[in-house]
């Protein structure tokens, strides 16, 4: 039987390289292009990420993150953590990204699954979590902006998947691809 955590901790790896496996192979213009209304883009993925690391597996158990960048404190300007600005370069967010990830393991090592925390930010009445609360909280946070950056980044080059091992997509080729795009276009034009 596996330790509750370990699996816990596994799926959020697992989240985590998937979002920034979105980012290799592209270039500045097409990590923080929005192409979305709201502006959603890879790069801001990762930045809005660090954030949510920071604030649920270190202020909430007590162990305030060192050296916060300007998007990590409490008064920055709404939606500051959804993109980068010319003065944030990528390395410097997958950078935070990363040691954000790295405090919020040491806060694993150090704090049991049913140890309670305070989020603040949440209802009065639910403000009281536990760790065990909070890892899935972020695995699902994590995971639905994963999901974003899926759509984001196929809409840049057509890169699809989770990283280099596609074992879970079909073995086919563009061409299959684009008849799937082609078939499912045209019953939806049935409906127009």
């Amino acid at each position: 039987m596996t330790d509750p955590k370990d699996d816990l901790r596994h799926y959020l790896n697992e989240a985590r390289e998937a979002v920034l496996w979105k980012l290799e192979g592209l270039g500045e213009y097409d990590i923080r292009r929005p192409l979305t209304r709201t502006g959603t883009n890879l790069l801001g993925l990762v930045k809005h990420l660090s954030i949510v690391e920071v604030l649920y597996f270190g202020y909430v158990f007590g162990r305030p993150f060192p050296d916060p960048p300007a998007w990590l404190v409490p008064d920055a300007p709404p939606g500051t953590d959804h993109w980068a600005t010319e003065d944030e370069s990528r390395e410097y967010v997958v950078d935070v990204y990363r040691r954000a990830c790295a405090h919020a393991d040491a806060t694993f090592e150090a704090v049991a699954l049913d140890d309670i925390g305070v989020a603040p930010w949440w209802p009065e009445e639910r403000r009281r979590i536990s760790l065990h609360r909070a890892l899935v909280h972020v695995i699902a946070e994590t995971q639905r902006h994963a999901g974003h950056a899926d759509i984001v980044r196929e809409l840049v080059d057509g890169a699809i998947g989770h990283g280099a091992e596609q074992d879970y997509l079909p073995p086919v080729d563009r061409a299959w691809w684009d008849e799937r795009h082609h078939t499912i276009e045209a019953v939806a034009r049935r409906f127009a």
